[in-house]
């Protein structure tokens, strides 16, 4: 066998699949589209034949070294037992070191006309190209197979033979460029160490990205078969006629070298073995390539086809082997609260198509698409970043002066700063007691004092003392809590207290009368507005309402939203007048302090119940008589 020319064959056959030798410049660090370095696929496992030689007795066969000139050498014969290592010529042989151990070959039995060399390989694997090197003649007609479901079906890579039309039906690639059969590998002649190479990124696969889906259906294989269908005879047989020709009639191949790689979409440099591959005879463990990528670009799977858990917001890509683009994956946002997240194409097309990223199964606490909100029945502490694990707090909420939400049996506090929904009558952060004019903590809230000023909490008898502490915030839905059926027999009275005991001040019912004396007043606002909570600041009160409609306004600019009202006479005259509610709506027109920016809520300010009717009377006293 001529090595040198074998050596060069081989070196030259590198270049093939320039897209994949171009990831493998790129380095270890895999920065762009990378990937694991090529060698032989079976170095390491095992090749599957229908036959070996001396598998039942003693087997005697004989081959030409050369054929030069038309010049035929002495034959050389040989014994082959398959029960003595020494007279054995397994498949194995044939994926054996090339280089350390250059003189081995695998045999078939002898008179065998149809013969089979399989790969069977544990993942899927790119391959590029196929080396055989024959110490029989060359088969005259032979076909190369790949499966990519684990040998389910087959599909042909290319035909052999000395006359494709005669044994295939098919055109010559030697004559019709790209045909599915050639003739070039079948001559009968070397005699020994005849080649067959078969490139798989040959045109018009070779300018191909090579983790196209194009490019995959061509290289990506889980097994490989070689059918020999035909043995042809050296020329020289017959000059010996002291040799029997069955001696001869056997196929024996030297070498049988798979070349690819790992398959990882272009995310990887380097694999591991797969899970329960075991490696066959004593190769370096370095040669054998293997089927586990360890993936890089945040993806994962054996051969990182999809994104890591945490990195689906994105939809998934392999790398571009033209542009060496990693196409990595890109993390979703969870806020520090999931360990894995999903890719939504609906909610990737709404975006835009930039970001499609669902959390799962948020933790501490969280929910929502990127685990940004507190779950219910807990709040957002501000003290800490969100994205700690303790940043959403459990409501505190008392069991008894809670009021839960309607259709359901459980209490929610607010959100952003924890404070609950109280009952009719109950104040503090918690719920937990009654109201400055309330008494009689329970069930169902607590009953207004029937006093001149404010009773004891608890037996409802009447004090002296008139400190105020008007405290909480009442949400938006109170007043549906309000109307519970269990507390119609007194809810009528709650919050009146100062109109039926007015202690040193009288809230005198107000009536939209004559439209002079409402324009006379010259408010500078007039709003609906819907009362939250009333506090106590000590130099002054504040009461927090959500502005739903500005009927007029002057120099301040007044926005809908939350805003204070702020009432002179709660502190400096000892009373609560004008009646605020917390809960119910309400038509106020007051004044503006343009100094400090407030809305002032005072004797002579207008407040009445919101009714529909009430509110377009005042907008056509504002339209026609307020001018």
């Amino acid at each position: 066998m001529d090595w040198p020319s074998w050596l060069l064959m081989l070196l030259g056959s590198f270049s093939l699949g320039t897209g994949l030798n171009s990831m493998v410049r790129i380095g270890t660090q895999c920065e762009k589209a990378c990937n694991p370095r090529m060698g032989n696929l079976a170095l390491g496992r095992n090749l599957l034949t229908d036959t070996t030689c001396g598998h039942n007795n003693t087997e005697l066969s004989c081959t030409y070294r050369e054929y030069i000139e038309q010049t035929c050498t002495e034959p050389k014969c040989d014994k082959c037992n398959a029960a003595l290592s020494r007279l054995s010529h397994p498949p194995s042989a044939m994926a054996d070191s090339t280089f350390k151990i250059p003189r081995t070959w695998w045999q078939s039995a002898r008179d065998t006309q149809r013969e089979t060399i399989r790969l069977d390989l544990e993942e899927e694997f790119y391959f590029t190209h196929l080396i055989m090197v024959f110490k029989s003649p060359r088969p005259a007609a032979m076909i190369l197979e790949r499966s990519q479901d684990f040998g389910i079906t087959w599909r042909p890579y290319k035909y052999f033979s000395v006359n494709c039309s005669t044994t295939f039906a098919m055109e010559d690639d030697i004559h019709v460029k790209g045909a599915l059969c050639t003739s070039r590998y079948s001559q009968a002649v070397p005699c020994n160490g005849g080649e067959v190479i078969y490139r798989a990124m040959s045109s018009p696969y070779s300018s191909e990205d090579p983790y196209s889906i194009e490019a995959q259906d061509q290289l990506k294989i889980t097994n490989l078969r070689v059918q020999l269908l035909k043995q042809q005879a050296c020329p020289c047989e017959g000059k010996h006629p002291e040799l029997k020709p069955q001696y001869f009639a056997h196929y024996a191949v030297y070498d049988f070298i798979v070349k690819g790689s790992c398959f990882c979409n272009g995310h990887a440099d380097h694999c591991v073995p797969a899970d329960g591959f075991r490696q066959v005879r004593s190769t370096s463990k370095i040669q054998v390539v293997h089927g586990r990528c360890i993936c890089k670009h945040n993806t994962a799977g054996p051969h990182c086809e999809h994104c890591a858990p945490l990195y689906n917001d994105q939809p998934w890509r392999p790398a571009n082997g033209k542009t060496w683009a990693p196409n990595s994956c890109k993390k979703c946002k969870c806020n520090g609260h999931a360990e894995s997240c999903h890719f939504d194409l609906d909610i990737w097309l709404t975006s835009g198509n930039h970001t499609g990223g669902v959390c799962d199964n948020c933790q501490h606490n969280t929910e929502g698409p990127q685990c940004q909100r507190c779950k219910p029945g807990f709040f957002r502490d501000l003290k800490i970043p969100f994205s700690k694990v303790d940043a959403c707090k459990a409501c505190s909420c008392h069991p008894v002066g809670s009021a839960v939400l309607p259709f359901s049996n459980f209490t929610l506090c607010d959100a952003t700063n924890g404070d609950c929904p109280c009952k009719p009558g109950v104040t503090g952060p918690r719920c937990d007691q009654c109201m400055v004019g309330y008494w009689g903590f329970g069930e169902y809230g607590c009953r207004p004092c029937d006093c001149a000023g404010s009773c004891d909490p608890l037996t409802g008898d009447c004090t002296t003392n008139m400190d105020i502490d008007w405290y909480r915030e009442f949400p938006d839905y109170l007043s549906v809590f309000n109307e519970s059926r269990q507390s119609k027999n007194w809810e009528d009275e709650q919050g009146f207290s100062a109109l039926r005991h007015s202690g040193k001040c009288e809230c005198k019912e107000q009536l939209l009368g004559n439209p002079d004396i409402f324009c006379g007043m010259k408010y500078s606002y007039v709003l609906k507005v819907r009362i939250f909570s009333a506090h106590d600041k000590g130099s002054h009160a504040e009461v927090n309402v959500k502005i739903k409609k500005v009927l007029k306004m002057t120099k301040l600019k007044i926005l809908r939203g939350k805003r204070i009202l702020y009432p002179e006479s709660w502190t400096n005259r000892g009373c609560t007048c004008p009646i605020l509610n917390p809960g119910q709506e309400y038509l106020v027109a007051g004044y503006e302090d343009t100094r400090t920016g407030r809305l002032i809520v005072n004797m002579k300010s207008f407040v009445q119940l919101w009714k529909p009717a009430l509110g377009k009377k005042v907008v056509e006293m504002l339209k026609q008589d307020c001018k």
